[in-house]
């Protein structure tokens, strides 16, 4: 019997069938529609910001670096354009066998690429870095006729630093290197990082370091437009980047070169200031270095030397040489005497040649000065005078004075890197050593500091501020390097303003003694043969410091010591001493006596700033090997020297 179909079931289920199917239809069209309006609507300023981005690229457009120049507009840092053999690690197929390839083209030193490995060692695997710096045309033109071999290699035209004067200056001036993974991150975490982008170097000391904000200048960029394939194809706009600033430092380039020419190959440190403003005229430091050996990133050979070198020549000697200042400290010593009333300017006191105090006897001139007052003691520098003041003001109260001269202090001079030294003080040794015998303060431990030895520790900025100091009757300025800031694209020259000067308080009287002490030092007493005849009046102090401790009862013989452990050559002077223009602090390490190394190079550096003068090439090479004590033969006008670039 046949089955009849319900028909009105069968209609029912196509009926649900069709309102589910309906029902997906509409669902799904609603889920489009959903989406289109997060597409189009919600996310719209999103998206196309990412495919404005697909399409075209932000190509940062680094600045000039600014130059640094002399007080009188000698160029000392500059820039040059070469051109760059460079990689991108990611887009190169087998780096080794591009390498290879290309030094088939280009010429390419294995030091070349040990700089390369050790780029890449420290950046992003599609940063471009370069291979091979400043091409010639023939090696740019060969390379451009093969440039399809090579994805991932590109010529760029980038701008390298440059200094002219080569290691002139150096450690005043800086360098600039590439901006290492521990820079990086600083700049990234900084509000600068904008303004690094495209950036791969910066300034690594010196006034490189300290000016970097000044002489970087600001990024600028280009939109471009590209094709899939990640090429540009044309500008849509830009914003150009704005140079860095030009510094114009208080450094006389030529005052430099004649002392680092006067030192020769001998190692120390001289600092020359303006008393009345602070004004840094020379920072001296030998031996010296090429910071254009930096710039592209040092080879393995030139660092060892530099780094390994007995004679340390990467170090800022002016800023982080401690040494003891001998009898350079005398000066202060009195003055401390004076302020404090523990001596009178007149009171006389037996000089036999030796102090004896707490079972030890303390060596002074050979046979005796017999009796000195205060202007004497300073004039022909006696030691007892002044080993009998130390003991008698206490180690803390020395230390009180001093501080505010600047020893042992942070001096605020606008370069990086400065040392604070030691000022010893009970409280000072009781922080610095450990075991409890080390930490007491034994007053025999006070009679050296008397004559600037013992624990004094200073660089020769502090004994320059120091002898400035006195020089302006006891108002003390901060060293500065900056003189004034060239805007690159108005051309307005503006002066850096410094703080006012901090007037010490010093009785004026007081100052005067001592000051009048000084200038017999130079007329009739320990440096009267290096300034016989000198058209001004001077004032300064020899000084004998010890490179290694003798011992009470041993006599000092150079002959019979290697030379770093001869004593060092100090002098610290100022002239005219009516209205000083100048105050300088020199070391000579391992020279001997003050008057025989030092003081020379001084009596040329009063010439040269006060007479216009410059020593002929005789007596330039007579100082350098330490035999002249006098002025020899005819000097220079200063204007006929030149201080040349290095070829």
């Amino acid at each position: 019997m046949t089955e009849l179909r319900n028909v009105e079931a069968d209609a029912w289920r196509f009926r649900l069938r069709v309102f589910v199917l309906a029902v997906v239809v509409l669902l799904a069209f609603a889920l489009i529609a959903a989406r289109l309006v997060v597409l189009q609507v919600v996310r719209h300023e999103d998206l196309a910001d990412q495919a404005e981005n697909n399409r075209t690229a932000i190509v940062p457009i680094v600045p000039n670096r600014g130059l640094i120049m002399d007080r009188n507009g000698v160029v000392l840092a500059t820039n040059y354009s070469a051109y760059t053999l460079e990689i991108t690690p990611s887009r190169a197929m087998d780096l080794e066998a591009t390498i290879d390839a290309l030094a088939e083209i280009v010429d390419i030193q294995p030091r070349d690429r040990r700089r390369f490995k050790r780029l890449r060692d420290e950046s992003r695997s599609f940063d471009s870095l370069p291979i091979r710096t400043r091409l010639t045309d023939q090696e740019v033109a060969r390379f451009a006729a093969q440039r399809y071999r090579f994805p991932g290699v590109e010529i760029k035209a980038r701008l390298f630093r440059n200094y002219p004067l080569g290691e002139l200056g150096s450690h005043a001036i800086g360098y600039i290197g590439r901006i290492n993974q521990r820079e990086k991150e600083r700049i990234e975490d900084s509000d600068d990082a904008a303004n690094y982008r495209g950036t791969d170097y910066i300034g690594k000391l010196g006034v490189e370091q300290s000016f970097e904000s000044t002489l970087h200048g600001q990024t600028g960029f280009e939109r471009m437009e590209t094709s899939a394939g990640g090429y540009a194809v044309r500008r849509l706009n830009s914003h150009p980047a704005t140079p860095g600033n030009t510094v114009m430092l208080s450094l006389d380039i030529k005052l430099q070169k004649l002392i680092e020419d006067m030192f020769g190959e001998r190692r120390g440190a001289l600092v020359a200031l303006d008393p009345q403003s602070g004004e840094v005229l020379a920072l001296v430091s030998k031996p010296t270095f090429d910071p254009n050996l930096f710039v592209e990133g040092i080879d393995q050979e030139n660092w060892q030397a530099l780094n390994e070198s007995i004679n340390k020549p990467l170090l800022n000697r002016a800023l982080r040489g401690t040494y003891p200042p001998g009898s350079t400290y005398k000066p202060f010593m009195a003055l401390a005497a004076l302020e404090l009333k523990k001596r009178s300017p007149t009171q006389v006191y037996n000089d036999p040649g030796f102090f004896n105090y707490g079972g030890r006897t303390f060596r002074s001139h050979e046979g005796g000065l017999g009796g000195v007052d205060m202007h004497r003691a300073i004039q022909y520098s006696s030691n007892t005078y002044f080993y009998s003041l130390a003991v008698d003001m206490g180690v803390d109260a020395i230390h009180d004075f001093m501080a505010p001269l600047g020893f042992g202090q942070i001096t605020g001079i606008d370069l990086g890197g400065e040392v604070r030294g030691v000022l010893p003080s009970t409280e000072w040794k009781r922080k610095t050593y450990k075991r409890p015998e080390m930490k007491r303060w034994y007053s025999g431990e006070t009679v050296s500091l008397g004559i600037g030895q013992g624990y004094n520790s200073f660089t020769m900025l502090q004994l320059a501020v120091a002898e400035a100091t006195l020089a302006n009757g006891g108002t003390r300025h901060r060293p500065h390097l900056i003189k004034a800031v060239k805007d690159q694209v108005s051309g307005q020259v503006t002066e850096v303003q410094q703080p006012p000067g901090e007037n010490l308080g010093f009785n004026p009287k007081n100052v005067a003694i001592v000051n009048n002490a000084l200038m017999a030092v130079n007329q009739a007493g320990t440096g009267r043969r290096v300034f016989l005849g000198a058209p001004y009046t001077s004032a300064g102090k020899t000084g004998t410091a010890q490179a290694v401790s003798m011992g009470q009862n041993v006599k000092y013989n150079a002959r019979l010591l290697e030379e770093h452990q001869r004593d060092h050559s100090l002098f610290a002077a100022f002239a005219p001493v009516e209205n000083p223009k100048i105050a300088v602090a020199v070391i000579v390490e391992n020279a001997g006596f003050g008057a025989a190394a030092a003081a020379p190079i001084v009596r040329r550096v009063f010439d040269y700033w006060l007479q216009g003068q410059y020593p002929n090439e005789q007596d330039l090479a007579a100082v350098a090997k330490g035999q002249a004590a006098a002025p020899m033969g005819l000097p220079r006008r200063a204007d006929e020297v030149s201080v040349a670039p290095e070829p």
